[in-house]
């Protein structure tokens, strides 16, 4: 067994169905700096996709992926279909970062990557409390950070965060 299938902290062990319908292993996004968001249509908070999309194309360059997960747990704020979502991201925001396809992040149908989330410990671990709660994900595969809804995507301590983990490479 390797590190990764025994260590609770990592989380690029997981393998996501896209919002495309394609399987993609998150072993891909070892080395480079990973954030996971819980994303929905209808928020108060979907202002944040362009936040996201721009912190995106900022930092991807330098080894940075925002990795966006539609959920519809809070709220039924994201109703729609896989392909009413992308179109949706497409259209508002000009979203180009990687969508999955939408699931569960919270209750009895929790998808795996996030059930793992929500397992780490204090104060990253914790299940969710809305949508666009963001993961920060170091190169090595483990979680460095959590940022709640209420902190946007290009607060100075979400860049700081970022910053620090791509470090000068």
């Amino acid at each position: 067994m390797s590190t990764a299938d025994t260590d609770k902290t990592y989380v690029l062990n997981h393998e996501i169905e896209m919002i495309d319908g394609e399987t993609q292993s998150l072993e891909q996004y070892k080395g480079r700096v990973v954030m996971f968001v819980n994303v929905a249509s209808k928020c108060g908070y979907t202002k944040q996709y362009e936040q996201l999309e721009a912190i995106y194309r900022e930092y991807k360059d330098r080894g940075f992926v925002v990795i966006g997960f539609p959920a519809n747990d809070f709220g039924a704020q994201e109703p729609g279909t896989n392909e009413e979502i992308a179109e949706f991201c497409s259209s508002t925001f000009d979203v180009t970062f990687p969508m999955a396809a939408k699931i569960h992040v919270k209750g009895d149908e929790v998808a795996p990557l996030y059930k793992q989330l929500a397992e780490q410990a204090p104060p990253i671990g914790g299940e969710l409390g809305w949508n666009f709660t963001k993961f920060l994900v170091a190169k090595d595969g483990r979680v460095s950070d959590r940022f709640d809804t209420k902190i946007s995507p290009d607060d100075p301590a979400v860049i700081a965060a970022i910053e620090e983990l791509l470090g000068s490479d």
